[in-house]
């Protein structure tokens, strides 16, 4: 008999793959790597990162729930001196330009962070709950197994992709995605 599996198992492995390939990216880069931005109209490594995981925890915690993300739990936004609520989307180009990240070790953690917080979440989800509709800016509102899979899954790929392309830009070993 074949063996089914859930769409949560999916959609959370996918999650815990985008925030692992966000992680990996920045692991082994210099502080000076991590802002890196492959051309004038570009976000740095670093943003794109950052961005990936501040989308994902504040999706999963705050538009789903209301509660506190990763991000403000742990006070991240005034350790490192980065906005508060704003996660990147919609940023005016130059703020996200001027953004400036910790070490790229701590960076990794948040991602790791996240991912240890949300995956176990998703993993549990009802389908009830995955059909149930969330508002999310600019998208408008969604079911929340979209906003996953949509927002969390296929935008962060796209979102590693670029950190892909500046890290073989700055002459170190791809992604191989």
């Amino acid at each position: 008999m074949a063996e089914t599996i859930k769409i949560q198992d999916y959609l959370a492995g996918y999650v815990r793959g985008v925030l692992n390939q966000a992680a990996r990216a920045i692991e082994d880069l210099t502080v000076e790597e991590l802002h890196f931005r492959p051309g004038e109209n570009c976000n740095s490594i670093g943003f794109d990162a950052w961005h990936v995981a501040r989308t994902a925890d504040n999706l999963i915690h705050f538009a789903f729930e209301r509660e506190k993300p990763v991000w403000l739990v742990q006070g991240l936004d005034e350790a490192w001196g980065l906005p508060k609520v704003d996660q990147g989307t919609g940023m005016a180009p130059a703020d996200a330009y001027a953004l400036r990240f910790p070490e790229p070790s701590a960076l990794v953690g948040y991602c790791n962070d996240v991912a240890d917080a949300i995956v176990p979440r998703i993993e549990q989800m009802t389908d009830e709950y995955l059909l149930t509709t969330t508002e999310i800016r600019p998208q408008g509102e969604l079911p929340r197994y979209q906003i996953i899979g949509q927002v969390i899954v296929n935008h962060g790929n796209n979102h590693t992709g670029q950190m892909n392309l500046a890290l073989t830009l700055l002459g170190k070993p791809g992604l191989g995605i």
